[in-house]
């Protein structure tokens, strides 16, 4: 067997096949993680869309902000960050990787993007 094993918990089999895993003694010390899924490469695609439609329609503060800085705005926003005195002035938000949400959690992000974005005017295009 291979150092990793990835198992997607979607059936009887593969929650057999990683329970037995978990039992084998070559791998004892071994670390196990169950996680929420993530979101799909649909969502992903959705999700920077929105993104790049908010950036190209809204003037934030006499600025207009890249997707990646309305990424960081948002998620802030979303998660109710804490924003922290940077190490060379400036803050920072504390916050948490997109990548690392649930589906459900990124669901929830995008429909806080969908609303700021009718707030401000912005026009969304069919990204479903």
């Amino acid at each position: 067997m291979s150092d990793a094993r990835h198992f997607v918990l979607s059936h009887d089999t593969a929650r057999r096949t990683a329970a037995a895993c978990c039992l084998l003694p070559e791998y004892a010390g071994y670390h196990v993680r169950i996680s929420p899924p993530t979101r799909s490469l649909e969502a992903n695609a959705r999700f920077w869309a929105l993104l790049t439609e908010v950036s190209e329609q809204v003037v934030w503060h006499g600025r207009k902000l890249s997707p990646d800085e309305w990424k960081i705005i948002f998620s802030a926003a979303w998660k109710k960050q804490e924003v922290l005195p940077g190490i060379d002035g400036g803050f920072v938000a504390m916050g948490q990787s997109t990548s690392k949400m649930s589906k459900r959690e990124m669901s929830d992000l995008m429909t806080l993007i969908e609303a700021f974005g009718v707030e401000h005017q912005v026009i969304f295009h069919d990204h479903n």
